[in-house]
């Protein structure tokens, strides 16, 4: 059964002058148990501002304008003796659960959400450095977050168990009595993952989770969430710039832009054969040890602003294999495999398949050739189109 469904999630930002910024747009996508997802795309695509709707932490001036966050989890007070929900509550319509157990957390109160997060969803966020209280001890802050949702474990259990998640996770456990000021950033970092884990959560999203970080300890920080993975089987939410850290951690991938999802399926379908003008760029952007003299090309221009945007593809001032229907609509998600064995276009219904954004979805092998020149993505070759 798939942990988490992401349906049409459309999210805005309210601006003074009354006007808004619709910085995530009909995003779709799910998360299977044990699983490790990933949202990929440059800066200010909405992948954080996705991340912090799923468990209501948006800016004061952010709200969820439509769509559907379904989670495999039931809050306590709904619950049964066995961790399903009543009867009485999945077949009352005013309770936003499905008949296989989800809840719906975009429709969840303020109140309500809080009973979610950390227990059944945890965050790390993207300024992990700067999360941890400066007034606090470390472990305080852990043993916290465990006794709000287990208050029958004593603060004596709930210390034992934070000293034990700091040991997993590399610091010492003597640490937890420490301020979050004589951790370096790589320590503050899995001292925020340990939290995370402190009430065993089924989903953690993890918001860049390797920023500001040196090489060697991004490699050891990923090292850590993989462990974790793989002892507690806990599904991940990677969100993340690098596309080399999504190559390295996911099972499953999303690339943004403009607020929308470009490309979506397995890594090895993403990576090998890439289906979105959007996904061949950003590959080219990015160094790879195995071309020896391989030189990097940029994305001409700049990402679209979210203020009202037009209509048509977000990507089509930018891109080389502009047609004019891009500027008619944004293109729907179509099925890739479908598309090359039938010499057709098909939307996709299945989220786990490959689906690509792009009305040219049916000449993929052409596209993929031009895209590795240098010369199609220069601006002034995109002008002329």
């Amino acid at each position: 059964m798939t942990l988490l469904e992401v349906n049409d999630l459309s999210i805005r930002y309210a601006v003074e002058d009354g006007s808004s910024v619709h910085a995530a747009d009909g995003v779709s996508f799910s998360v299977e148990p044990g699983e490790t997802y990933g949202l990929v795309g440059e800066s200010g695509c909405g992948k954080t501002t996705l991340a912090k709707s799923l468990v209501h932490l948006l800016d004061s001036n952010g709200y969820i304008e439509s769509g559907e966050v379904w989670l495999d989890a039931t809050l306590p007070a709904w619950e049964d003796g066995n961790g399903d929900p009543r009867p009485e509550i999945i077949e009352d319509e005013s309770y936003p659960v499905r008949a296989d157990g989800m809840t719906n957390l975009a429709a969840l109160s303020t109140e309500q959400i809080r009973d979610v997060r950390w227990r059944d969803v945890a965050l790390i966020p993207q300024s992990a450095m700067n999360a941890l209280n400066p007034v606090y001890r470390v472990g305080d802050q852990i043993v916290e977050a465990i006794l709000r949702h287990e208050p029958n474990t004593s603060k004596r259990e709930a210390d034992g168990r934070a000293r034990d998640l700091l040991e997993r996770v590399g610091i010492e456990p003597e640490r937890a009595d420490d301020y979050a000021h004589q951790f370096s950033g790589g320590m503050k970092q899995r001292a925020v993952i340990a939290m995370a884990m402190a009430c065993n959560p089924d989903l953690l999203i993890a918001d860049e989770p390797t920023t500001a970080l040196d090489v060697i300890i991004q490699d050891r920080i990923l090292e850590e969430l993989e462990k974790l993975q793989e002892e507690f089987g806990v599904s991940i939410l990677v969100i993340s710039h690098d596309i080399s850290v999504m190559a390295e951690i996911c099972d499953r991938m999303a690339v943004m832009y403009g607020g929308k999802v470009m490309e979506s399926g397995p890594k090895e379908d993403i990576f090998d054969d890439t289906a979105n003008p959007y996904t061949l760029g950003l590959k080219n952007s990015f160094p790879t040890i195995t071309e020896a003299q391989q030189s990097l090309v940029s994305i001409p221009g700049t990402p679209p602003t979210l203020r009202d945007p037009e209509e048509g593809c977000r990507f089509r001032e930018r891109c080389p294999f502009v047609v004019e229907e891009c500027h008619a609509t944004h293109p729907p998600m179509y099925d890739v495999e479908a598309a090359a064995a039938d010499g057709r276009r098909l939307e996709a219904g299945d989220q786990r398949a490959h689906r690509s954004a792009c009305y040219r979805v049916d000449e993929l092998e052409s596209i993929r050739t031009d895209a590795t020149q240098e010369e199609t993505w220069t601006a002034q070759e995109i002008e002329n189109r």
